[in-house]
C-alpha cells in the first residue's frame, strides 16, 4: 500500500516511521473561518495565478471539507522500526520476485528512460514497488478534496495550499481531468505517488500522447520518477549505496551523512566491501550506520541524497536504496557485528528530554528520532566518551540521567 503521507509527515524523521492509529497524535485546531469562504479565497488565488475559471469550477466545485481526512492525518502515531525490521518487511521475497520480473518485461522502456535521464532501472523499480506495489494500489481518494481539507486545516496550510494550486495547474495543462485526480489520502498520485508540486514540476510525457499522466501511463509515471530524482540531484553513472564491513576501532564520529571522505580514506581506516571490491580511489562517500556501529553498514554515495530528496524519512530512504541494490544483484544485507536493541517511543521521549536538559538540543521531545536528535546524540556520545555513531542507546540514557 502507499506510504502514509510520506513526504510531509516524514519530514525530519530518521528512525521513527508513521503508522495509522485511531488516536489523534496532535492537538486539535480550527481554521477560524467557514470552509466555503476559505475555498473562495483559494479560487481567487488560483485565478490570480492564471488558472481558468473553467478549471477552478470543475475541480473545486464538488469539493467539501472531509473530517475523515483530518482524522487520518491527526491519527498518525509514531512507532520505532529499525532498518532491518522495516527493510525485512518491505523488501520481501514477493517484491524481489515481481521486481525482477518487471526489470525483464519492461527492459526496453526502462532502458530508454535510463538513456534519457541516467537513472538505472533497479532504482525506479524499487520506488515503484515500495510506493504502490508496482501500481496495484494507487489510492482511492479524490485528490482535490484531500488537499483542500488539509490546506484548510490549521496544522500545515503553508504546505498543502501550494500543493492544491499545483494540482489545479495539472488540470489546467490538460494532463488529467478533476475526476481522474484520485490517489492517496494526503494528495499523492500515480504509480510513484508524486505530490502535485513534484508532478507539475517533474512530470514527463514519455508515451507521446501529449499529456503527462502519472496515474494511468506506466511510461509517463516511471519517466516522471526519473525526472524527479534528477531534480533531487541524481548523477548519471554514479553509485548510490554499497554494503561494507567496518572495524571495531573506526573513528565513529566520521560516520555521518554530512561528512564525506574519499573511498581511499575509508579503506585506510579499515572499511572493506561486504561483497566485491572497494576501490581505494577519490570517489567521495559517507559512512551510513542506520542502526549504529553494531548494525549494518553502508557507504552512501552522493546519489543517496536523491533518495532522501524523494523521502526524508531516513529508514525509508535507506530501504529504497538497499532494495535497488538487491534488484541490481547484491545479496541480502548482513545484520552487522552484534545485537542492536532499539529504543521504545517512551525511551526516545525521555532521551530527547534529557538531551534538552543537558544542553545538547533545543528540540521538543516527540518520540521520533530525526536528524536533530541524531546530531544531539552524537554530541552527547562525544561528551561522555562513547563511540559517536549517532545511534541512541539505553546506555546513553543512563549516562544522561547521571548528569
Amino acid at each position: 500500500m502507499p506510504m502514509i503521507a510520506r513526504k510531509w509527515a516524514a519530514a525530519g524523521v530518521a528512525l521513527g516511521l508513521m503508522a495509522a492509529s485511531p488516536a489523534f497524535a496532535g492537538p486539535e485546531c480550527q481554521n477560524g473561518q467557514d470552509f466555503p469562504r476559505w475555498l473562495d479565497g483559494v479560487r481567487r488565488e488560483a485565478a490570480a495565478a492564471g488558472i481558468s475559471q473553467a478549471t477552478i469550477q470543475a475541480a473545486l466545485g464538488p469539493v467539501q471539507f472531509d473530517p475523515g481526512i483530518v482524522k487520518r492525518d491527526r491519527g498518525q502515531g509514531v512507532f520505532q522500526q529499525t532498518f532491518l525490521q522495516f527493510a525485512g518487511r518491505m523488501v520481501s521475497a514477493d517484491r524481489m520476485s515481481r521486481g525482477g520480473a518487471l526489470l525483464k518485461s519492461q527492459a526496453a522502456l526502462l532502458g530508454r528512460i535510463e538513456q534519457k535521464f541516467g537513472v538505472p532501472a533497479p532504482v525506479l523499480v524499487a520506488f515503484w514497488g515500495l510506493e504502490t506495489d508496482f501500481g496495484s494500489d494507487k489510492g482511492k481518494y479524490p485528490i482535490f478534496t484531500s488537499l483542500a481539507t488539509l490546506a484548510y486545516d490549521c496544522r500545515r496550510p503553508d504546505f498543502f495550499r501550494p500543493e492544491l494550486i499545483d494540482a489545479l495547474r495539472i488540470v489546467e495543462k490538460g494532463d488529467l481531468t478533476p475526476g481522474q485526480m484520485v490517489g492517496d489520502w494526503a494528495g499523492e498520485a500515480g504509480h510513484m505517488m508524486m505530490t502535485p508540486t513534484d508532478y507539475d514540476r517533474s512530470g514527463v510525457d514519455f508515451d507521446g500522447d501529449g499529456r503527462r499522466d502519472v496515474i494511468n501511463s506506466v511510461p509517463d509515471a516511471l519517466a516522471s520518477g526519473a525526472s524527479l530524482l534528477v531534480h533531487f540531484g541524481w548523477k548519471r553513472g554514479e553509485p548510490w549505496l554499497q554494503e561494507v564491513r567496518v572495524p571495531a576501532d573506526l573513528p565513529w564520529d566520521q560516520a555521518d551523512l554530512a561528512i564525506r571522505h574519499p573511498r581511499a580514506q575509508w579503506a585506510r581506516w579499515g572499511v572493506a566491501a561486504a561483497h566485491g571490491s572497494l576501490p581505494a580511489d577519490g570517489q567521495p562517500a559517507s559512512l551510513l550506520l542506520p542502526m549504529g556501529r553494531n548494525g549494518p553498514a553502508f557507504l552512501a554515495y552522493p546519489n543517496f541524497q536523491a533518495f532522501l530528496g524523494w523521502n526524508k524519512a531516513f529508514v525509508y530512504a535507506t530501504t529504497a536504496a538497499y532494495y535497488a541494490t538487491r534488484l541490481s544483484g547484491a545479496p541480502p544485507v548482513s545484520p552487522g557485528n552484534g545485537p542492536v536493541t532499539p529504543l521504545t517511543t517512551e525511551q526516545v521521549r525521555e532521551l530527547q528530554g534529557l538531551l534538552v536538559r543537558r544542553g545538547f538540543s533545543r528540540e521538543q521531545p516527540d518520540g521520533r528520532i530525526g536528524n536533530a536528535t541524531r546530531s544531539a546524540v552524537k554530541q552527547a556520545q562525544m561528551r561522555y566518551g562513547l563511540p559517536a555513531d549517532s545511534y541512541p542507546t539505553a546506555d546513553l540514557i543512563e549516562r544522561l540521567r547521571g548528569g
